[in-house]
């Protein structure tokens, strides 16, 4: 698993998964590509600045998933990356999973009546860039990984082979793609990358066996 943080700081939280009872039924933790177009999830100004940031920072190939927190004038202040066990997929695996890199990386915004800060995830995966039932099952868990850690929920975006598409939006670009070496950009500073224990893959590991 990796972090990386914004030249901006931010503190850590707690790493104890939440892993309190859901849905019984596993098809109900996913969203529609209809149902997410009508949550009326605010729109990125520069999504490839944001997806080029995102990778350059943390190299992501098929089955990484990285959440990613911006502030009001989407600067990057924290984010984090872990790798997809091969499990089903499951709408309440992925939130716990989200869940716990979030609670690591940046203090929640629970008390704030309007969320100030917004979660965005990019997903790399094999395939093509059509929406699958996985990605169902990740719009889902960032919605509410968002809710319980008090953000505004973001883009929810996939990587592939043929580029990167923003989900419900319909933009999208050829580069970087699942196979692209990372594009460094003028100004852009790039913090090392401190290395740590697969929490993230352990907590799904424990939701899949529940």
């Amino acid at each position: 698993m990796t972090f990386g943080f914004a030249p901006s700081s931010a503190a850590t939280m707690s790493t104890s998964p939440d892993l309190s009872a859901a849905s019984t039924t596993p098809l109900t933790r996913m969203l529609e590509p209809a149902e997410w177009a009508s949550a009326g999830i605010p729109l990125l100004r520069d999504p490839r600045e944001v997806v080029s940031g995102l990778h350059a920072r943390h190299r992501p190939r098929p089955s990484t998933a990285v959440v990613a927190v911006l502030d009001q004038d989407e600067r990057l202040m924290a984010s984090a990356s872990f790798t997809r066990r091969s499990a089903p997929a499951d709408g309440w695996m992925f939130r716990n999973a989200l869940l716990a890199q979030l609670r690591r990386v940046i203090p929640h915004d629970l008390r704030r009546r309007t969320p100030a800060r917004t979660a965005v995830l990019l997903y790399c995966r094999d395939g093509d860039a059509r929406w699958t039932e996985e990605d169902g099952a990740w719009m889902w868990g960032l919605r509410d990984a968002c809710t319980l850690h008090g953000l505004r929920c973001g883009a929810y975006i996939t990587l592939t082979r043929d580029g990167w598409q923003v989900l419900g939006e319909g933009r999208g670009g050829r580069r970087p793609n699942s196979e692209s070496a990372p594009e460094f950009y003028v100004g852009e500073v790039m913090p090392p990358l401190p290395r740590t224990g697969g929490v993230a893959s352990e907590v799904m590991r424990r939701a899949a066996a529940r």
